[in-house]
């Protein structure tokens, strides 16, 4: 008998599945309870109200610092995707010299903690700074800036993994006879390439995304007086008053992300149909 299919077989995988589904959201559907409760957020619920939303919209450090990481965010996962796309290229495409030590670079972020990259960033921007005021009288400081570098750092192999699957399938005939038609390599890819990997390319630009908006480690090593959304919720919930506040603007959050998520699978079934299309 096929262990797989046997009835305890699946009997058991359903349970793992289920035990697996109320462990990961119910304690969400818990939060997003607690941010409409009229009190402390314990049992038994004293209510319900939207004070704490109206309170965390008129909160301007709170909103300052969801704004910092979404633009945060959103900049560091253009970057990220823009030299994924090239790095993919690069080792699909080209013939790279010593192209498992280029991969094992270009990959170390995967293994590498994030505090070891927040620490060392730290320490090359204090020793830069360093050097500009000695010979420019300047300082570059920390800053967002910094932590969009350290966000790019850490992105870069997902949006590369996520990208290389699809350009290895994607056929270079297609390229080619673009080519052949009189497009020069420019139009070749913003015609015929890049529409073919706008399923990798939203996906890897959405892992991007979430990875810096909830990045804490390198974040609080270089944001400085500019606190992200990250560093700055870790800091307020030491403040127990904060923490309803705190729970409505995760509620929020979560809402945005799964209109992402529900936007980017529209966009990838558009983008399979005009590849089957294209392809068929």
């Amino acid at each position: 008998m096929d262990v797989h299919a046997s009835r305890g077989a699946l009997a058991g995988l359903r349970l793992v599945f289920a035990g697996l589904v109320v462990f990961l959201y119910v304690p969400i559907a818990i939060l997003a309870l607690f941010s409409f409760n009229d009190g402390d957020p314990a049992f038994p619920l004293a209510g319900l109200t939207l004070d704490w939303y109206r309170r965390f919209a008129a909160n301007p450090l709170l909103i300052g610092a969801l704004g910092r990481s979404a633009v945060v965010a959103v900049v560091s996962s253009t970057f990220a995707v823009s030299l994924g796309v090239l790095v993919a290229f690069a080792l699909v495409r080209r013939r790279v010299p010593m192209r498992a030590s280029v991969s094992a670079l270009v990959f170390s972020p995967l293994v590498i903690p994030y505090v070891v990259f927040g620490v060392s960033l730290l320490v090359l921007f204090t020793a830069a700074d360093k050097l500009l005021a000695s010979s420019t009288g300047k300082v570059v400081g920390l800053g967002l800036h910094a932590v969009v570098i350290g966000h790019v750092v850490v992105s870069l192999p997902y949006t590369i993994l996520t990208i290389m699957p699809l350009l290895e399938g994607l056929n270079v005939s297609l390229e080619e006879a673009a080519r052949d038609l009189g497009a020069n390599p420019r139009q070749t890819f913003r015609r015929v390439t890049a529409p073919l990997l706008m399923p990798a390319l939203v996906s890897s630009f959405l892992i991007a995304l979430t990875l810096s908006f909830d990045e804490y480690a390198i974040a609080s090593f270089l944001s400085g007086t500019q606190p992200t959304w990250p560093v700055f919720l870790f800091s307020q919930l030491r403040v127990p008053s904060q923490l309803p506040q705190l729970l409505a603007v995760s509620s929020v959050v979560l809402v945005i992300s799964v209109g992402l998520v529900v936007a980017a699978e529209v966009s990838r079934r558009a983008s399979e149909r005009r590849w089957a299309s294209t392809t068929g």
